[in-house]
């Protein structure tokens, strides 16, 4: 009679420790909707133009190993630029694509910024 009272107990405190357990796991896999690192926020003036903000969200929004760069935002630069990776083999690679696509974005414009591309955020 004890054995069978215990086995029952043993069961159901197993069934809800997999309730617990399983949406940790299932987290683990992804990195969707995750800002990862963040090393300074991600900051965009009102009314701005372009696509660093669409960047971003797609930075947030990929499953894999992510990086977003970007030129510090400052009030009396003109423009921010930005770069970004999504879904690379490593932390470290989306880095420095991040970070290439962001100095070549630089490169291009040619436009006054508050100082050089850096990582804002990866994951």
């Amino acid at each position: 009679m004890i054995l069978e009272y215990c086995r029952k107990s043993t069961v159901s405190i197993l069934a809800g420790s997999l309730i617990f357990i399983t949406p940790g796991a299932e987290a683990a896999g992804s990195l969707a909707g995750s800002k990862g690192d963040v090393r300074y926020p991600v900051y965009r003036a009102p009314g701005s133009t372009g696509g660093c903000g669409k960047h971003y969200r797609g930075y947030v929004a990929a499953r894999g190993h992510s990086a977003y760069a970007m030129t510090p935002f400052n009030w009396s630069a003109e423009y921010t630029i930005c770069g970004v990776s999504l879904n690379a083999s490593s932390q470290q690679a989306a880095e420095a694509k991040a970070l290439k696509s962001c100095e070549s974005g630089r490169k291009q414009w040619k436009v006054s910024t508050a100082g050089p591309c850096s990582i804002a955020a990866s994951k």
